[in-house]
């Protein structure tokens, strides 16, 4: 039977997460306390009912419960009931936007800023995030795309890879990728910026794309980047990371990064990897 633990941010899209678990074929539980983890999963496996995959919501609502789930996660542990944990986290600024929208307090921090709840819970949840086996960050995600991504790795038979590489397209006068782990410039390219029928587009429209790959220069950056990927990728999925972020910096974020990372995108999803693309501040511009 396969038993999974959705866990994460609060505000980061564990509700969503599960109505894809449900539509792709999983009996879910949402918002089970943490103390009754271990009893459920246990009364799952031993079912005569015709339960085969089980996803529960484990939300941290009120704080109180931190304690009970990493003591949930031993017992699981002890009893030999095999399970795997999917995380799901996005970015501060992203949280603060969607609990606005939403007008609702952060569970941790019900009577203050947003912010500090939410710094609180990354604190809390540190110990879980590092032995969960796939890290979803929702940032740049439409409900549709997490849907997908879900699909991808418990339906498609992707399961396997546990490392997701994530690519992001930034502008370097909004501030550098903070949380990437591999960050390239592509400043050296000419700048679609200055060609005045270019402007008001972005790397998206062919008409930018193909001036940013016209240039010689593009074209060996990208065979270059494309054969260290694939030496780094075995090894960081060796060393059992979850989450590779590649940032893709270029002036503003909405010509030539956003061009070079889709195109970094397509090349590792043809390589086989798990890969999803985003474009931090194209609409910044």
């Amino acid at each position: 039977m396969e038993f999974v633990i959705i866990t994460g941010m609060s505000g980061a899209g564990k509700s969503q997460a599960m109505k894809a678990m449900e539509d792709i074929g999983y009996y879910c539980m949402d918002n089970l306390p943490p103390a009754l983890l271990p009893k459920f999963a246990e009364l799952c496996y031993e079912s005569k009912k015709d339960i085969e995959k089980v996803a529960v919501v484990v939300d941290i609502r009120g704080g109180i419960f931190f304690e009970d789930l990493f003591q949930a996660l031993n017992d699981l542990n002890k009893k030999g009931l095999k399970y795997r944990i999917l995380f799901l986290e996005a970015e501060d600024d992203v949280l603060i936007k969607r609990y606005k929208e939403l007008r609702r307090p952060h569970p941790l921090n019900s009577s203050g800023r947003i912010i500090d709840g939410i710094e609180k819970e990354r604190v809390y949840l540190q110990e879980v995030r590092k032995h969960s086996d796939y890290i979803i960050n929702t940032s740049g995600l439409t409900i549709g795309m997490l849907k997908e991504e879900i699909a991808k790795i418990f339906l498609e038979g992707q399961e396997s890879r546990k490392l997701t590489i994530s690519v992001v397209s930034f502008g370097f006068k909004h501030g550098i990728l903070l949380d990437a782990d591999l960050v390239f410039d592509v400043r050296f390219i000419p700048n679609p910026y200055y060609v005045k029928e270019l402007r008001e587009l972005t790397g998206k429209d062919k008409n930018v794309r193909d001036y940013v790959f016209k240039w010689k220069q593009t074209g060996i950056f990208i065979e270059k980047l494309r054969d260290m990927l694939e030496f780094l990728i075995p090894y960081y999925i060796e060393e059992g990371k979850s989450q590779l972020i590649i940032g893709i910096g270029c002036t503003g974020g909405k010509h030539r990064s956003v061009a070079i990372a889709n195109d970094i995108e397509e090349k590792l999803k043809n390589m086989g990897h798990r890969t999803i693309v985003s474009h931090r501040d194209y609409r910044l511009e």
